[in-house]
């Protein structure tokens, strides 16, 4: 089932401090299941990529910037985490209006580890059941979700997993939800 995402565009939204396995392993997902992806950031260039939050890893080339971004590009939208990459694009109005907007447009989200951070920001888990990495989970409730202890949940389009050792449920899933769109 190796073209299950053939012609689904992906939009993967990071910046400096993601966390590197977090945004490989689900573009390599994605790609060989025939999708193509994006990485959109807040600026052109490079984005620094992490291991572990603390040691630097890898740059990788933005295609394009979230102020020029459309949710009508996309068929859907990962958040790789790591701790200062989702608190990076929680800051820029662009980047929160473009996690808001494929909300609303009812196509599929994930996000991993710290990502939700943004879905809290964006004021979209209200009433959803979510995951996340333990340490932002008071933020999930105090903005109306319900946090489970589970390595992957998907409740109304949105999907989300705890940390990089939850990636194989995570990617298997993403695949999943974004075939059926």
């Amino acid at each position: 089932m190796a073209d299950r995402l053939n012609g689904r565009r992906i939009a993967i939204l990071a910046a400096d401090g993601v966390e590197r396995v977090e945004l490989v392993r689900p573009r390599e997902a994605l790609r060989e299941e025939g999708a193509s992806t994006d990485l959109v950031s807040l600026s052109e260039g490079e984005i620094q990529s992490m291991n572990g939050d603390i040691e630097p890893s890898e740059r990788f080339a933005v295609d394009r910037v979230v102020s020029e971004a459309k949710v009508e590009d996309y068929d859907a939208l990962v958040v790789p985490g790591g701790t200062v990459n989702p608190d990076n694009l929680r800051l820029d109005a662009d980047a929160v209006g473009f996690v808001r907007d494929f909300i609303a447009a009812g196509k599929p989200v994930a996000a991993i580890c710290h990502g939700p951070w943004i879905l809290v920001e964006a004021d979209v888990v209200r009433g959803r059941t979510v995951t996340s990495y333990p340490s932002i989970r008071t933020d999930i409730r105090n903005a109306g979700g319900v946090v489970v202890d589970e390595e992957v949940v998907t409740d109304h389009g949105v999907t989300t997993s705890r940390n990089p050792d939850d990636l194989p449920a995570f990617c298997e899933r993403i695949v999943r939800e974004f075939a059926q769109g």
